[in-house]
């Protein structure tokens, strides 16, 4: 069996366990914090009060833990393509896109969640503000969600700034990767360039010999021709 390739982060089966506990710890979080979203609806329609806070530093905590998946990704596809034998280099490789793919339907549901919490606060905002106009508590009400939809736009923010950070990355790692195959394939031609060398100054001294050949061939053509065309110029004479 091959040797499972290391780096400085560690090998890659270490990378992969490391990935697949986060991916249970962000599953168990989604899985919490919907929960919590469903049980919470019913006290938002009753009421127009909600203490904010809470689901947005969860919702950032599942966040960073994606991105770190996504980063143990990166360095993954980077450590699967070195294995020498293709069987294990295959069956890495699957491992890997399974944890991507979870990963980005991770990020998906974060991201519905996110919405959905966004746009639950905006109609318990405007419920608020009918009801501050009513009962001269409006400004209080409208403070509490001003400050939730701050939370709220800072966690995107942030997730955004991670994903072009992660993106950069990603990008800078792959011309890394290009970059090697290109050197490793000159490496292969220069090699097979030297084994050739030989063979090929054989057959240049064998082309040389030919054209001198070719070359007297012509010019005796040529002054044959010529004293032909001179006898037969005085016999018609």
């Amino acid at each position: 069996m091959a040797t499972v390739a290391e780096s400085g982060g560690g090998s890659l089966s270490e990378l992969y366990s490391s990935s697949k506990r986060l991916l249970l710890k962000t599953r168990e979080s989604l899985e919490r914090i919907e929960r919590l979203e469903y049980t919470s609806s019913s006290s938002f329609s009753s009421s127009s009060t909600v203490v904010p806070g809470t689901s947005d530093d969860q919702a950032a905590v599942i966040r960073r833990d994606i991105n770190q998946i996504q980063s143990l990704c990166v360095d993954m596809d980077r450590l699967w393509r070195s294995i020498a034998a293709k069987s294990q280099r295959d069956l890495w490789k699957r491992k890997v896109e399974q944890v991507v793919e979870e990963a980005e339907s991770f990020r998906t549901s974060l991201d519905k969640y996110i919405s959905r919490h966004q746009k639950r606060m905006q109609e318990v905002q405007e419920r608020a503000e009918l009801l501050g106009r009513a009962n001269g508590q409006s400004s209080h009400i409208l403070r509490i969600f001003d400050e939730e939809a701050q939370a709220v736009q800072s966690v995107r923010n942030s997730s955004r700034m991670l994903e072009e950070a992660y993106a950069t990355g990603v990008a800078v790692l792959s011309k890394y990767s290009e970059q090697r195959d290109h050197l490793k394939r000159a490496q292969r031609k220069a090699l097979d360039v030297l084994n050739t060398l030989g063979l090929s100054s054989t057959l240049l001294r064998l082309i040389e010999r030919r054209n001198r050949v070719d070359k007297w061939i012509k010019y005796v053509g040529m002054v044959f021709t010529i004293i032909i065309v001179i006898v037969f110029w005085r016999w018609t004479r």
